[in-house]
């Protein structure tokens, strides 16, 4: 007779393969932008915490979706300098700096 945790793990193992080591090396393969984009999304939501506001306001503030909003949140979208430039602007802070690093 098999234990109760073997029973639902056996119950809960995915049919997919596991995307762990793909997702692993992706991560690696893109860490120095990720970076920057983790500290985009701490800046941001610094900028929420010190205003009082909530993610539908932020886009409001930044003429973009709240999805659009979700993704800047997530620490994973590869933005251009000149995006970088127009959340700066549109927020009057400054997200990016090269000592921060």
């Amino acid at each position: 007779m098999k234990g109760k945790t073997i029973q639902f793990l056996e119950a809960h193992t995915s049919d997919k393969p596991s995307q762990f080591e793909a997702d692993a090396q992706w991560r690696k393969e893109n860490e120095n932008w990720l970076r920057w984009s983790r500290q985009l999304a701490t800046a941001l939501i610094g900028y929420m915490q010190d205003n009082k506001i909530k993610r539908a306001e932020l886009a409001q503030r930044l003429d973009v979706s709240p999805q659009y909003v979700s993704r800047l949140l997530s620490g994973k979208e590869n933005l251009s300098f000149k995006s970088i430039a127009h959340i700066e602007e549109r927020l009057g802070l400054k997200c990016m700096s090269l000592l921060a690093i």
